[in-house]
């Protein structure tokens, strides 16, 4: 009967394992990758006695494959991570295991300076990433910042009948900084709020329904939250051009105002950090080329973040990529659909689910903070009005002066001089007309009068009118420009 090796001999076979792998990928020269990179699987016998190729060691005998060394090599170096920091991290220190908050039942490791995080994966999975590579690789050269996983490195380790394939990323918590909630945020409703059983432990891991209730929305300043959004909205049509869906956002929230958790000899691990776009806040400022890094023993690279008076620090990442739109998941979002919602299960075609997170994420989770533009703007409309009313003082004495004018016309006419006038019609004197013609002459004269007056009010006003509007729309402009 064949014993299964204990997790501490699989830990240090990981270790062991990916020390051989990069140890032996220095003596191959630098060279550009290419296509068939990708597809390429080497595979060595490593017993426990040693040989001519391998190092002795006091594990069971395994079998390690590495897949796709060289374009891995690619992308640990895109993110300026050295050959010798990759391995002091990897294996200097015993790995740490965590527990795993998802439903994947993935096996997951942490280096001791927080720097990587070592998950098992399952067969489809491993494939699925090795025909993604292609256009990872694309997506990477450009565009390195992104919340998507960074993957260093993929490995199988076969021992005693056991199989395990495990994926090397990026790091999205620190450990070092306490995380006072933890979400696991996939924009659907459908049985996404965390179980008895996660709640009661020391640090759980919330869902959707649980945030909603929990909290009112992250509040980020106007230029973080376009940054983050727009991260979101390009990571999320890659991975749909992929067909992928079910994916995560990990979110996790630092309090500022709170005690922080107690692990000093963990912040100083992570001094002299050298690798690239690994923090929050490097993901989503995409303006700078090649920054150093940002993160430091205060903030480690979080995003900073409001919610009510409490002042935050935001880590996320977008997890749990490697979920295609098989013929499996077709049939469970099928399934689901018929008893439920099918706009509300987490399982959906990719289009329709990134659609759904992007508008999750953007008026649910995270929210923008309104700057005091409304003040500038009231003063701004201030002075168009006070504009405006200057160019009425500035035209009202010429028009008063048309008032007065008309007036005076109107007085002339009642005191019967208003035959004076230079629009005078041409009747017959008043000596020659009879009481009859008298009387439709006054009817003719207050006709005449009324239609004067009504002209009068259109050339004199109406241009006055128009020139005011003309004038403080064109001041509206300028100062609205």
């Amino acid at each position: 009967m064949v014993c299964q090796p204990t997790a501490s001999a699989l830990k240090g076979a990981i270790q062991l394992g990916i020390g051989y792998a990069v140890g032996n990928l220095s003596s191959k020269p630098d060279r550009d990758v290419l296509m068939q990179d990708f597809s390429v699987v080497e595979s060595i016998f490593l017993p426990s006695d040693g040989s001519n190729l391998t190092p002795a060691h006091h594990f069971p005998d395994f079998r390690l494959k590495i897949y796709a060394p060289l374009a891995f090599r690619y992308f640990r170096e895109l993110f300026g991570i050295k050959p010798d920091d990759y391995l002091y991290s990897i294996c200097n220190e015993p790995l740490i295991e965590l527990s795993n908050p998802g439903a994947s039942s993935s096996w997951f490791y942490l280096t001791s300076d927080d720097e990587f995080i070592i998950k098992t994966v399952q067969p489809k999975e491993a494939e699925f990433l090795q025909k993604l590579l292609p256009g990872y690789y694309m997506n990477l050269n450009q565009n390195p910042r992104t919340l998507l996983p960074k993957f260093y490195g993929l490995y199988c380790i076969q021992s005693s009948g056991t199989t395990i394939r495990i994926v090397v990323m990026n790091n999205v918590l620190p450990r070092a900084m306490k995380m006072h909630y933890k979400y696991d945020l996939k924009g659907s409703s459908y049985k996404r709020r965390a179980s008895r059983k996660e709640r009661l432990k020391y640090s759980p891991t919330f869902k959707d329904l649980d945030f909603q209730d929990m909290h009112e929305g992250l509040h980020f300043d106007s230029d973080t939250y376009n940054a983050l959004i727009k991260t979101l909205q390009r990571d999320c049509r890659v991975l749909e051009s992929f067909k992928i869906m079910d994916y995560s956002l990990l979110l996790g929230i630092h309090v500022l105002d709170k005690k922080p958790l107690g692990r000093g000899s963990r912040c100083d691990s992570r001094k002299g950090q050298k690798v690239l776009y690994s923090t929050a806040l490097e993901s989503i400022q995409g303006t700078v080329k090649d920054p150093e890094p940002v993160a430091d023993d205060d903030t480690f690279g979080g995003i900073p973040a409001k919610h009510k008076d409490e002042n935050l620090l935001i880590f996320l990442g977008i997890i749990d990529i490697l979920q295609s739109y098989r013929f499996i998941k077709k049939m469970e979002h099928s399934w689901k659909a018929l008893v439920h919602d099918g706009d509300t299960v987490s399982v959906h075609r990719p289009s329709f689910y990134a659609d759904r997170f992007l508008k999750f994420m953007g008026s649910t989770v995270f929210k923008k903070i309104h700057s005091l533009r409304g003040a500038s703007s009231k003063r701004k409309k201030g002075s168009v009005y006070a504009q405006k009313s200057a160019s009425q003082e500035f035209l009202s004495p010429d028009k008063e002066e048309r008032k007065e004018e008309k007036k005076a016309q109107s007085l002339d006419n009642l005191d019967g001089n208003f035959y004076s006038s230079s629009k005078q019609p041409d009747l017959l004197p008043k000596s020659a007309v009879s009481f009859e013609s008298t009387r439709k002459d006054e009817e003719e004269l207050k006709n005449s009068e009324d239609r004067r007056d009504s002209s009068s009010t259109i050339a004199l006003d109406d241009p006055l009118a128009a020139l005011s509007r003309s004038q403080s729309d064109s001041e509206l402009d300028v100062y609205l420009v």
